[in-house]
């Protein structure tokens, strides 16, 4: 029995396949690791930013967090960086724009008048166009109407075809469009085309606007007055009934100092308000983004603060509006 060798007891052939198998090398949990990282002494507790319930992934920077690193844009993840609001604006984020608590409708106020009701001074703030300088092609003026707060309270938008801006330029007829925060048009200004050919002296000849509010309806007329020295308009109601006269400076454009056009009452005695080119130094000079400032009383009637408002746009027309210079052919 010396000559038999032992050998091992069979197997079944299933237990022969899982013997020889190498082991999977994706384990179902990762393993355990010993971090060698020796937490510090706690530190001041910042919330997560917003839309991270859990705070931010890892590598990300969160600006709320003192740190001596620059803001740095990630190139990948799922999660972009969120930045405090107003402090940070993406490259492809708008600006935020803050517009002034929309009051409650009054009696006996055209709608979209009421900003106007507790105001006592407006800013004016044409946009700049540089597109304008560069290709000499005349486009739409833009206004920005803002408080004294920053806060926006209407857009005026010139809506006028690009061959007559092009060919009739500072003497062109225009329709400015006033609209609220909500997108409403709630004041149109009319200019017509007149003639200065003719003799200044002649009626054809002087300028005129029309406001309209609520479209449609006139409210009144701001009419040019012909003066040899200073710029003089009347400010008139629905019938063309003078109320106010607006007597502007001897020297209108005003190079290196504002230029102030006085509201005067009829009589001249009584001072009402005022219509302030403000100088913006070289900008003034060279191109067309005017600011101009614009003050009338409190309790002053709703619609005489909008015809002084329209007043205004009639002498940036005549008196500031530069056109871009016409190549020479």
């Amino acid at each position: 029995m010396s000559g038999v060798v032992p050998t091992a007891p069979e197997q079944p052939a299933g237990e022969m396949e899982n013997q020889t198998k190498p082991p999977d090398p994706r384990p179902d949990a990762p393993p355990e690791y010993n971090s060698h990282f020796l937490p510090g002494p706690p530190g001041t507790a910042v919330p997560p930013p917003t839309g991270y319930p859990g705070g931010l992934p890892m590598g990300y920077y969160s600006p709320q967090q003192p740190s001596t690193f620059p803001l740095y844009q990630p190139v990948g993840g799922t999660h972009p960086v969120r930045y405090q609001p107003g402090k940070y604006p993406m490259p492809n984020q708008s600006v935020p724009i803050t517009w002034m608590p929309g009051p409650t409708p009054m009696a006996n106020c055209p709608p979209g008048l009421e900003y106007l009701v507790q105001l006592d001074n407006i800013h004016v703030l044409q946009h700049f166009e540089p597109l304008e300088m560069m290709t000499c092609f005349e486009t739409n003026n833009r206004y920005d109407i803002k408080n004294n707060s920053d806060q926006m309270v209407y857009i005026v938008t010139e809506d006028t075809d690009d061959f007559t801006r092009n060919a009739y330029r500072t003497l062109r007829p225009f329709v400015l469009r006033v609209t609220d925060c909500m997108g409403r048009e709630i004041m149109t200004m009319q200019r017509p085309f007149r003639c200065t050919c003719c003799c200044f002296c002649c009626p054809s000849a002087r300028q005129e606007l029309e406001v309209q509010c609520p479209p449609g309806v006139t409210i009144g007329f701001v009419a040019e007055h012909w003066n040899l020295c200073r710029a003089v308009y009347s400010i008139q109601n629905e019938k063309k009934e003078n109320v106010m006269r607006v007597r502007g400076p001897c020297s209108t454009y005003g190079c290196g100092s504002d230029s102030v056009f006085e509201v005067k009452s009829l009589d001249g005695v009584s001072n009402i308000g005022s219509i302030i080119r403000k100088w913006n130094g070289l900008l003034s000079a060279m191109a067309d983004a005017d600011h101009f400032d614009i003050h009338f009383p409190l309790d002053l009637d709703v619609k005489m603060k909008a015809m002084i408002f329209g007043a205004c746009f009639l002498i940036d027309f005549m008196y500031f509006e530069r056109s871009p210079p016409q190549r020479s052919r």
